[in-house]
């Protein structure tokens, strides 16, 4: 894999995940810089995906400055800015949109739901989930909430994700902040 940066801090949780399965990987060297969760909120917020390409373009460049030689960002919700930021990013990246269409396809999916922020859920994956029907639930609210409590650590949030991942006609719910599928 080389030297990977590791953009962290977009959820605490989600970066302690990754780079603990990094590490069972053998993934070689990580570098890993913080970005201010609130901030990278307030760009997705407003939609302003050419500001929050920026404003990771620039903690890109640390990573590289520090011998990183691949970028990921760890959280799927900033990934709003994916195509702007591949575009001016010194480093190649690792497009978690990408990947996880492709394992959904991979296990021959067709229809799948998305539990994450309301900016994920609303969004289909931001139309890039190409050849894969998103559902989308009506609970988007009480999906954000709970998601966003359990980035917080919380655990409390489950029940309801579970609750609502058993009433929705799909094959699979994808766990659109840490990348995960869960079969149904």
């Amino acid at each position: 894999m080389g030297n990977l940066g590791l953009i962290g801090g977009l959820g605490p949780v989600a970066t302690i995940h990754y780079y603990r399965e990094l590490v069972k990987a053998q993934a070689g060297e990580v570098l890993i810089v913080h970005a201010d969760m609130e901030r990278g909120l307030e760009y997705v917020k407003r939609g302003d995906r050419i500001g929050l390409a920026e404003y990771f373009a620039r903690l890109i460049e640390r990573l590289a400055r520090g011998g990183a030689n691949l970028a990921a960002i760890s959280a799927v919700t900033p990934h709003i800015c994916i195509r702007e930021l591949e575009r001016i990013s010194a480093l190649p990246l690792v497009n978690i949109i990408e990947e996880t269409g492709a394992e959904i396809r991979s296990r021959g999916y067709k229809r799948v739901a998305l539990f994450g922020t309301r900016f994920v859920v609303e969004s289909s994956m931001f139309g890039m989930l190409e050849g894969i029907d998103v559902v989308v639930p009506d609970q988007v609210d009480a999906i954000h909430e709970a998601y966003m409590q359990t980035v917080a650590g919380e655990t409390d949030g489950r029940a309801i994700l579970s609750q609502i991942a058993r009433e929705l006609p799909v094959d699979a719910i994808v766990l659109a902040g840490n990348g995960s599928l869960t079969d149904l």
